[in-house]
């Protein structure tokens, strides 16, 4: 439905830096906010996404210096995530450079302010990110980070998201992220079965032939990766040679 598929890097900030943990623990340094977002828009990603991933534990907005630091450095769409709880907290993002915004925490806690923001600035600017896990035959879904399990059940969440006005879902798999051990492609077909938005797979990225795997048999229409991007182990344009080579779309 949606025709070229998307790579987009992702850059988890914590203190002004980039960082990279595995199931959402243990994080490490990966360098600097700045240089990496000006180096995956030179080497030809489709988009960007930037979370502020302490912003909603720290009961705080995403930091706006950050956000207008990377801003200046791409030329590609932009996508903020983290602290973000009303209408004036995406007013003042997309004033600083964001083209989008990933809302996650809040929503959880106030869904009907997924259809304020989408009445405010269209559904095309909101990105709804869910973080899930597997418990038993279900997956729940987490807020904060991944910190703070909730109620709520990953499709039932998803369709909701939509009808009230998500125009992207991001849905990052906690038992896969940073693993290297290829994304939730079952879930997120899922997913891409349930609702007539993007959907963007995250979490597992190990190897080209992952993301390939997210694309077709999870259905994807981008996949969402850190830190094979981050370390080297994947560059962007050789990906993207070799998704052409298996027959997928890319821009």
């Amino acid at each position: 439905m949606f025709l070229a598929k998307r790579i987009i890097p992702c850059l988890d900030v914590k203190a002004g830096r980039t960082v990279k943990g595995v199931n959402f623990e243990n994080l490490r340094d990966a360098g600097d906010i700045v240089e990496l977002a000006g180096r995956y828009s030179d080497e030809g990603a489709d988009e960007l996404v930037f979370l502020d991933i302490t912003a909603s534990s720290d009961h705080r907005g995403t930091r706006l210096e950050w956000v207008e630091r990377v801003a200046r450095q791409v030329r590609i769409p932009f996508t903020v995530g983290g602290g973000i709880s009303s209408e004036r907290d995406v007013e003042a993002l997309l004033k600083k450079g964001a083209d989008k915004v990933s809302v996650n925490s809040s929503v959880l806690k106030d869904p009907g302010l997924i259809d304020r923001l989408a009445a405010a600035f269209g559904k095309q600017c909101i990105v709804v990110a869910v973080d899930a896990c597997r418990d038993g035959e279900k997956w729940r879904v987490y807020s904060h980070g991944g910190r703070v399990a909730t109620d709520r059940e990953l499709f039932s969440w998803v369709k909701e998201a939509e009808g009230r006005g998500a125009g992207e879902i991001l849905f990052t798999s906690m038992d896969h992220d940073g693993t290297h051990q290829g994304f939730a492609c079952e879930a997120t077909g899922q997913v891409a079965d349930l609702v007539n938005i993007p959907v963007i797979a995250s979490g597992g990225a190990g190897c080209p032939e992952d993301f390939y795997e997210a694309l077709t048999r999870g259905k994807a229409d981008a996949v969402l990766a850190a830190g094979v991007f981050h370390f080297g182990q994947i560059r962007i344009p050789e990906l993207k040679c070799f998704l052409k080579e298996k027959g997928i779309v890319v821009r």
